[in-house]
């Protein structure tokens, strides 16, 4: 595309992970700084859940969007390969895109896990576990979901399928793996990936008469606006978002000067000790706990 003034533009289509997203203020400034930068920008009306891990369906709607180039969050691995096989210009917000030869930006959440399994661990915790997206487990662990095994076993914590589950990515799915969860070995702690979870997972605890943090420690892997409104203050993993909007504008006008960029930004993360995480006071499933089918 090219304005009246000559100069090119770039049309954009943004793809998320989850409905929500399109509100997170960084989301939105993103959008706002690409139009006022001349480059039409617009949310796509479907997501990357809606195809589960079925790659073949999402491309194909993909191909039939009238885009220049996308903005994609949380992709997984073999989405973003399409990306780079069809020398579609991408620009990959989170995901899996480490080791790809694509444009993007994640933040460095390893040490920040790193260090929140540690302080778990001092609180007494042994039974913790990894709520994730399946397109971090599958095919292979992320970088992040390895550091907090690894941080497990070199405290002597025996690690499997216990500690990363697997479900199915959807509202039943989700509630029934951690019904499966609470029902024989419940964890003492939860880190639960995405802000998006973290009103499912607390509502279903107290559901349960389950309190957080004295019978489950709860640590959420984004930071949100809605946290600071919270009482006890949320535990989380914290980024600064705005060198991703830079990031991502400058990459949007390299792009429509039909330049080649590839190069991805690391965001650096810290964990935000908050209310939610406390010492174990019984790995013992609590007596006013009753497991739901």
């Amino acid at each position: 595309m090219v304005a009246a003034s000559g100069r090119p533009l770039l049309r954009v289509a943004i793809l998320v992970a989850e409905a929500a997203d399109r509100q997170t203020d960084y989301m939105v400034d993103l959008k706002h700084e690409l139009i006022r930068a001349g480059h039409p920008a617009f949310f796509t009306p479907w997501l990357i859940p809606d195809y589960g891990m079925n790659v073949r369906s999402i491309t194909s709607n993909l191909r039939r969007t009238e885009a220049d180039a996308w903005i994609v969050t949380a992709g997984a691995r073999p989405l973003l390969e399409w990306f780079v096989n069809e020398e579609v210009p991408v620009f990959a917000i989170f995901g899996r895109l480490t080791g790809l030869p694509l444009a993007g930006a994640i933040s460095d959440k390893g040490s920040a896990i790193a260090t929140a399994t540690r302080q778990l661990i001092k609180l007494g915790h042994r039974r913790i576990v990894f709520l994730t997206r399946r397109s971090l487990r599958i095919p292979q662990h992320a970088p992040i979901l390895q550091i907090f095994l690894d941080e497990l076993a070199a405290h002597g914590i025996p690690t499997g399928a216990y500690n990363l589950p697997d479900w199915e990515e959807d509202v039943d799915g989700y509630q029934r793996i951690l019904n499966i969860l609470f029902q024989h070995t419940p964890p003492t702690a939860l880190i639960v990936d995405e802000s998006t979870f973290i009103v499912a997972t607390v509502l279903f605890l107290q559901s349960r008469r389950l309190q957080v943090p004295e019978d489950v420690s709860l640590i959420c892997t984004d930071g949100d606006p809605h946290f600071t409104w919270c009482c006890p203050s949320v535990a989380h993993i914290q980024w600064d978002t705005a060198p991703v909007v830079r990031r991502a504008l400058r990459w949007a006008d390299n792009v429509a000067h039909g330049k080649k960029d590839t190069r991805q930004k690391v965001v650096k993360a810290e964990f935000f000790e908050g209310g939610t995480i406390g010492p174990v006071t019984s790995e013992k499933i609590p007596t006013r706990f009753t497991a739901r089918p």
